[in-house]
């Protein structure tokens, strides 16, 4: 399994995120300046409500923006060979007798991507996991605290 899929795949998806939500502000950012949209009364809002949701939006293709950013800072080849889990890390933990791919991202936690048929489980280096797991190597244990309840995790690869 190779990191620059797994890499590449989180940034085709952001890219479509995008797209789609710069298509959703120009379309919001267009209806608030429609004829029908004048106020025809002193209670009558909708101008403001499509504004706050044009504004809401915008903040949104703002965010995936500096999503993509972050994702183009993220050095696949100093994370090749290293022996300690870093940010671009492609990781195999095992979790109660399962074995289970996740990628250590900043940003994209909780995404589920296929890459070669495998799941692959984006994490969060803010992520309580991803934290842990920053600086591990192999053969490590990394354990969390899930609701009161201790998740230990072994580290079998770094890819």
């Amino acid at each position: 399994m190779q990191k620059e899929q797994v890499l590449g795949q989180l940034r085709n998806n952001l890219q479509h995120e995008l797209s789609q939500a710069k298509k959703s502000y120009e379309s919001s950012s267009a209806y608030k300046s429609q004829d029908d949209m004048k106020q025809e009364g002193k209670y009558d809002t909708r101008a403001i409500e499509a504004g706050y949701l044009a504004g809401a939006q915008k903040k949104r293709v703002d965010e995936i923006e500096q999503e993509l950013n972050m994702l183009e800072e993220i050095d696949l080849k100093l994370a090749d060979g290293l022996s300690e889990v870093i940010t671009g890390s492609l990781v195999l933990l095992e979790h109660n007798g399962i074995e289970k791919h996740y990628f250590l991202s900043p940003t994209g936690g909780g995404k589920l991507l296929t890459i070669e048929g495998e799941p692959v489980l984006v994490i969060s280096v803010f992520s309580p996991l991803g934290q842990e797991l920053v600086g591990a190597s192999v053969n490590d244990d990394v354990s969390i605290e899930v609701n009161e309840n201790v998740k230990s995790y072994l580290v079998k690869k770094i890819y």
